[in-house]
């Protein structure tokens, strides 16, 4: 009975969705949607290499309506909200196996335990890092050109296109906040750390405009000291979210809305900045407004705040998903996303956003 009441939450969600994002016969608000990031968004391409960090096997993707894809949710990630919101009719498919007509419409680049930094979750074996997603994409942007006959015409269409980046949780948490595997914790003060990222990415997302990308959104890193894997290794009470990994994160936060200022200078450039950070805050703050109940726990997982050992295969979730911040000991449910994507797309308050919201940067 639980299940099939959250089927039915679940089919509203998306018929919401579609119905607010897309008139019959309406064509998509931006021709094409091009993703990049970590296992918060990864829809499939870990599956092709040899990685700890997979989730193509059940319970993952239990409400998700083609089973476990890759995607570390119980059902649809925020970027699976943001093409639904943006007006696409499908969702956006992984690079690896993406044919060349896939392409014209975007690809997801992104990968489970990537970084900005190229060590970052070699912990976790095979992944790929931004500047290995940045070369996916250049590689793309060639093939376009050959599709579309020349490179005006492959530039004209990548101008109009959506680009949300969404890098920088596991430089943190897989990788400054773990000496046992790496040394930057104790080579770098926070600050330092920071701007070494910030320096990086820079330069990664100077070679995405250098092929064409035009708008594009940095998604900041969300409260990670207050995911169940921290809270079960660091929290004293299990509630209390670790301050010292959420102050880092906001110095790295702060340098992002910079760097969006800064290529916002550049011709043609549309950056903005997607506050993950405050948007978790703002449902932290009041989850019963949100429909949420638990919040420092996965829904599935094992120890601790469901957060010591991630969901395992076959393992039984909770029944009410739908009342869950995090599906496991990292990762956001669906109903989580929903929230985020929608207010990445349509923000709901001022701070959401800088300067302007995905809906928004579609119509520039």
């Amino acid at each position: 009975m639980m299940r099939r009441a959250w089927q039915m939450a679940a089919a509203a969600v998306l018929a919401v969705l579609g119905a607010a994002a897309r008139p019959a016969g309406a064509a998509p608000q931006a021709p094409c949607y091009f993703i990049f990031g970590d296992s918060l968004v990864d829809n499939g391409n870990n599956n092709f290499i040899v990685s700890m960090a997979r989730a193509n096997y059940p319970p993952y993707g239990i409400d998700f309506a083609g089973g476990p894809s890759g995607r570390f949710s119980n059902g649809l990630t925020t970027v699976d909200v943001l093409a639904k919101l943006l007006g696409f009719e499908d969702y956006i498919p992984p690079f690896a196996g993406a044919s060349s007509q896939q392409l014209l419409t975007g690809v997801n680049f992104a990968s489970a335990a990537a970084g900005i930094r190229e060590e970052t979750g070699q912990q976790l074996g095979g992944r790929i890092s931004f500047s290995g997603q940045v070369r996916n994409y250049q590689s793309a942007v060639q093939e376009l050109v050959s599709i579309l006959g020349d490179e005006d015409s492959a530039a004209a269409h990548l101008s109009r296109c959506i680009f949300t980046v969404g890098m920088g949780s596991n430089d943190y948490l897989n990788n400054y906040f773990m000496p046992a595997f790496y040394s930057t914790g104790s080579r770098y003060t926070p600050e330092q750390y920071a701007d070494s990222l910030a320096a990086d990415y820079a330069r990664l997302l100077q070679a995405m405009y250098g092929y064409g990308a035009r708008k594009v959104a940095l998604m900041g890193v969300g409260q990670v000291g207050c995911s169940p894997n921290e809270l079960a290794q660091r929290s004293p009470s299990g509630v209390a979210c670790v301050e010292e990994i959420n102050a880092a994160v906001r110095i790295f936060n702060r340098r992002l809305v910079g760097l969006v200022d800064r290529f916002n200078a550049l011709p043609g450039a549309h950056f903005t900045y997607v506050n993950v950070y405050g948007i978790f805050e703002d449902i932290l703050r009041a989850p019963g407004a949100h429909g949420l109940r638990v919040t420092n726990a996965g829904c599935c997982g094992v120890g601790r705040n469901n957060g010591q050992v991630t969901c395992l295969p076959f393992q039984m979730p909770c029944a009410n998903r739908h009342e869950y911040l995090f599906w496991d000991a990292f990762h956001p449910t669906e109903a989580a996303n929903v929230l985020v994507g929608q207010r990445t797309y349509s923000a709901r308050l001022a701070s959401d956003v800088h300067p302007v919201d995905i809906g928004t940067l579609a119509r520039l």
